[in-house]
């Protein structure tokens, strides 16, 4: 059942202004990145728009726009159900991420000042107190804002651009694996802030491939999908 799924507090909040169907599909791909709603779980139409409050007509647009964009999955006669990744899919995207993200960390090394340091010291040190407080839900949106501040800090627009398309997707993987990732992945994410630091673009790429490789090997050996 959804509601299985859908632990209090899980729910995100419309935001508004912006079109209705606009902030159920963002609510609903919100759901499905932090996995508050699994792969393969089944989506009744009636049920998320009593979770969020809206009528049957929005939550079906979303669901057609999610599936347009490898969400979700319509099958005739059974319904709407949460993408299942293959390990073919994941392992292309993670692959991709760690072009994009060595080369986003070169940059930074190239570009940064003691201003983004001081953030990127200030987004490790509360990924690692999430970790050490077990609040995996934390860790990983951090996680997340880490990445992207790598990639802001790059200055390369077309690039934030193409990481933007896949980081979502990211987060999606990520989740599964942020337990076991743990005090590693922030562990890693300091040795690339002292090589962003040292401008040692060389340095920076290589601790960010293999920090993503990590992560990318970490999927593929979960346990739990």
């Amino acid at each position: 059942m959804l509601s299985r799924g859908l632990p209090q507090g899980t729910v995100p909040k419309l935001e508004r202004p912006g079109p209705l169907r606009e902030r159920v599909y963002e609510a609903l791909l919100e759901l499905i990145t932090t996995r508050a709603l699994r792969p393969g779980q089944h989506l009744v139409e009636s049920e998320l728009a009593g979770h969020l409050g809206v009528s049957r007509q929005p939550v079906r647009e979303a669901l057609q726009r999610l599936n347009t964009d490898g969400w979700v999955d319509l099958r005739p006669a059974q319904g709407a159900f949460v993408h299942e990744p293959t390990e073919e899919e994941a392992d292309q995207l993670l692959t991709v991420r760690t072009l994009l993200e060595a080369e986003a960390a070169r940059l930074a090394a190239a570009n940064t000042g003691s201003a983004g340091i001081a953030e990127l010291e200030r987004l490790c040190a509360k990924g690692e107190r999430a970790v050490l407080d077990d609040e995996v839900d934390v860790a990983v949106a951090t996680n997340a804002e880490f990445h992207a501040k790598v990639m802001e800090l790059a200055g390369n627009a077309v690039l934030a651009e193409l990481a933007a398309q896949v980081g979502r997707r990211v987060r999606w993987y990520y989740t599964p694996v942020a337990r076991q990732r743990g005090k590693q992945s922030w562990i890693e994410h300091r040795e690339l802030i002292a090589a962003i630091a040292d401008r040692d673009e060389e340095r920076a790429t290589a601790v960010m491939r293999a920090h993503t490789e990590h992560t990318r090997r970490t999927y593929h050996e979960r346990e739990d999908s």
